[in-house]
């Protein structure tokens, strides 16, 4: 599937040596990702993979805020209020993105310079080369839109030391490039005034080269120093009791308590659910799992409030339904994860393969 003539505009493809790059460019909206851009890098990507000439796929960010701050949440929204049908095709094609990204053949590097979130969590930490900055800001913030973290950012981040992905789903926290080299989402530190001759070096030398000829020792991470009360109070499996937890582990855990209770309840029950649900599972099975959350959340009621106070309104001022976490009900948890039937995304049943969606 060829896409718009809007979404090359909206995403740049280039040859330079031996490099292909694609550049994401809505600077305006933080390079947030649209259908068409997810179609026209799928196509390009694609061809890419069987063309011999091309050594290396690097992706990264017009402007200066950042590779990409996730979906286009105002999109979505208006969507919903339509019945969602056109937001569920979007993911499916993202999710096939973020499939085709983690087994692609060839090295593909990512700038994750600036923010990086939700959806630009998709098309960069699936990659082989991983680069952060001192400028990088990233994470699943989903549940303050009453959303759960997607594009396998549930398996990432139940991949990552101890408790600490836990931590970061269910507070939504931005984090520091050196937080992410912690967490596992980034491999290298490079400082962002270095990326444009590191971007030069790879149209010439291997990724490996080049990035380890700039790579830096990352700074300290405030998230590893939390290490201890994060791994004590998140181990169990029950929200409440995380949150009870954290309340009676000192400054820094009363602070990350306080802001899980504003989150959406739902929400928050959801993805601790997802997290433990997903260890042990192919990114393909995280992918169809969370497709399954992910239109649940379009009929509910509490992503389309979360994006109304946030983004649209931007009151701040969400009504969660229901309201506290005692409210949400093992059974209400479990629904979510019900089989689509013939809307399964299927992603499991035929990995991802460098073909055109069909």
């Amino acid at each position: 599937m060829g896409a718009p003539d809007t979404a090359e505009e909206e995403v740049l493809f280039e040859r330079r040596g031996h490099l292909g790059v694609v550049t994401l460019n809505r600077p305006k909206a933080v390079n947030a990702l649209n259908h068409g851009m997810v179609l026209a890098m799928l196509e390009q990507l694609r061809a890419w993979a069987d063309d011999e000439s091309v050594e290396t796929v690097l992706v990264r960010g017009a402007g200066d805020r950042g590779l990409c701050a996730g979906g286009d949440i105002v999109a979505i929204y208006k969507d919903m209020l339509h019945g969602g049908s056109e937001t569920a095709d979007f993911w499916a094609d993202e999710y096939r993105l973020n499939a085709l990204i983690a087994n692609y053949p060839k090295p593909y590097v990512a700038f994750m310079d600036g923010l990086v979130l939700g959806g630009g969590v998709g098309i960069s930490a699936h990659g082989s080369y991983r680069v952060v900055t001192e400028r990088t800001r990233t994470g699943m913030p989903e549940t303050t839109i009453g959303f759960v973290p997607d594009v396998g950012g549930t398996l990432l981040l139940s991949r990552a030391p101890g408790e600490a992905g836990t931590h970061a789903a269910l507070t939504g926290a931005h984090l520091s490039g050196a937080d992410a080299l912690f967490l596992g989402l980034a491999d290298y530190y490079v400082p962002s005034e270095s990326l444009p001759a590191l971007a030069e070096a790879l149209e010439s030398s291997t990724a490996e080269v080049a990035v380890e000829r700039f790579a830096q020792a990352a700074p300290y991470s405030a998230l590893a120093a939390q290490r201890e009360w994060i791994d004590d109070c998140y181990a169990g499996n029950d929200a409440e009791e995380i949150v009870r937890s954290l309340r009676s582990a000192g400054a820094e855990a009363v602070a990350a308590a306080e802001t899980i209770e504003a989150k959406s309840p739902t929400s928050v029950k959801v993805t601790l659910e997802s997290l433990r649900r997903v260890r042990g599972l192919s990114l393909e099975e995280a992918l169809d799992q969370e497709y399954r959350v992910g239109l649940r959340c379009l009929s509910g009621p509490d992503f389309r409030e979360g994006i109304r106070a946030q983004v649209v309104d931007k009151d701040r001022n969400p009504h969660w339904k229901p309201a506290t976490l005692a409210d949400v009900t093992e059974s209400d948890v479990e629904g979510y994860f019900a089989p689509l039937g013939d809307r399964e995304l299927g992603l499991s049943a035929s990995p991802a393969e460098l073909k055109e969606t069909t």
